[in-house]
């Protein structure tokens, strides 16, 4: 049985992750219309309930330890989308929120040599100070021409998605699939229980009772892009994607999100970037492409006549399940 590196990919299954990048580029956008009448942490729970409602009936269970779906849920779910959303909300530009985002990548790579003992090679701790670098340069800009706090939460939306990884790759499912829409299990309550204490049961309402306000069409409209478009068109055909290719192949298509995002931003909402931003987001992005190309195995590792053993998504650049935009 060949090793799967070695089977090329077919232009059309490229086509497909390029297709992806743009779903969850443009998502971005659709994000900030939904934003224009709910409120953040509220938009959150109600995102995620409306998936996980046709998930408990419909989609059976992944057959994961409960432990790592709640904390994949947790982290993934609910931190990452809660300081995202709260950013976004707070100011930072949606172009910018696409690309900072993907400091999850160096993230996850930290957290899983820290926590799981994986080795992080020269590559990799070079693409991560090439990353950190582009970011500096992006938080120095946003200090320097508007307030630090959106970037901020941002960035801890990152470190969210970064905790949902590892519990996402200690999870190892079977379907990468049924976990991610079983994942939209967990934020809604707490997301919820949180939206009370902090926006309060009136704010709720009013978003709920003044769907007839001139934002809302297109708040819904985004919801809606959020759900099919986003999480369940984009995620089936990722994690279609991630099965038949090794993540080092498949992932660095994610890379194009930031790239749709801020071009879509310019186009849709007339965001402009600084040069010294635009040159931030091309480190972020070589630093996260860099780290993310995978080791190739050694002839000893990987004896020709014997059949190697599944290999395992890298954690930079790529989840072993899909994301959710």
């Amino acid at each position: 049985m060949p090793h799967r590196q070695s089977v090329p990919v077919p232009a059309r299954h490229r086509l497909l992750a390029v297709l992806v990048a743009v779903m969850w580029g443009l998502n971005f956008i659709a994000i900030d219309a939904s934003l224009q009448h709910f409120p953040p942490l509220f938009l959150v729970a109600l995102r995620f309930a409306v998936i996980a409602i046709p998930t408990v009936l419909l989609v059976p269970w992944p057959g994961v330890p409960a432990r790592w779906l709640l904390g994949y849920g947790l982290g993934f779910g609910v931190l990452q989308f809660l300081f995202l959303y709260w950013g976004m909300a707070a100011g930072m530009p949606v172009g910018l929120a696409s690309l900072v985002l993907q400091a999850s990548a160096p993230f996850t790579v930290l957290l899983g040599a820290t926590f799981l003992r994986e080795r992080v090679g020269g590559r990799q701790l070079l693409g991560i100070l090439v990353a950190v670098a582009g970011l500096t340069v992006v938080a120095w800009q946003r200090a320097e021409h508007a307030t630090l706090l959106p970037f901020l939460l941002t960035l801890a939306g990152a470190l969210g998605w970064a905790v949902g990884n590892i519990c996402n790759r200690q999870a190892r499912p079977a379907s990468p699939l049924r976990l991610t829409l079983w994942m939209s299990v967990v934020p809604p309550l707490p997301m919820l229980a949180l939206s009370v204490l902090v926006e309060g049961p009136d704010r709720i309402l009013r978003s709920l009772l003044t769907l007839d306000a001139p934002a809302a069409p297109a708040a819904l409209l985004g919801l809606a892009y959020t759900v099919v478009i986003g999480t369940v068109a984009g995620s089936g055909v990722w994690t279609w994607l991630m099965a038949r290719h090794p993540a080092g192949v498949v992932g660095p298509f994610s890379m194009l999100v930031p790239v749709v995002g801020m071009t879509s931003a310019w186009l849709v909402l007339g965001e402009r970037v600084t040069a010294a931003e635009l040159a931030g987001a091309v480190l972020v992005v070589g630093g996260v492409l860099l780290g993310s190309r995978p080791r190739r195995p050694s002839p000893a590792q990987t004896p020709p006549t014997q059949t190697p053993p599944a290999q395992e998504p890298d954690p930079v650049g790529a989840t072993t399940t899909a994301p959710l935009r």
